[in-house]
């Protein structure tokens, strides 16, 4: 199975809030949440739980625990030949309706505009 091209989404005021969020985690937990990305890089569509699962409306989320913490970032697929990563939060008990209705949203801009709203590391 062929891997999947995994790209960030980007605002556009030009800030990528998936790396922004990245950015502000412990280190371990930025490796967990990579090595998280790598997994929807070779899987795609084929991700299932506990590593992934379908949230609403296109929106899925990757799951990662370090300790009592719950990592996710949202994704939705555009096509079949990207999953495009819009943002991450920390997560208590569920996924909060307006960071699935944000992305969601992100969803719609993308794909209005895939070449201004992707980032790819």
């Amino acid at each position: 199975m062929p891997q999947i091209r995994v790209a960030f989404y980007r605002e556009n005021d030009g800030t990528i809030p998936i790396v922004d969020w990245l950015d502000s985690l412990p280190e371990k937990a930025q490796d967990k949440c990579r090595l998280k990305l790598e997994r929807l890089r070779e899987l795609g569509h084929e991700l299932r739980r506990p590593e992934a699962d379908y949230l609403r409306d296109g929106v899925y989320e990757l799951r990662v625990r370090l300790g009592t913490v719950h990592y996710r970032m949202l994704y939705f697929f555009y096509e079949n030949v990207a999953a495009v990563i819009s943002h991450g939060l920390v997560k208590e008990q569920r996924v909060p309706a307006k960071e699935i209705d944000r992305a969601v949203a992100a969803n719609q801009r993308f794909g209005k505009d895939p070449k201004r709203h992707s980032h790819e590391e």
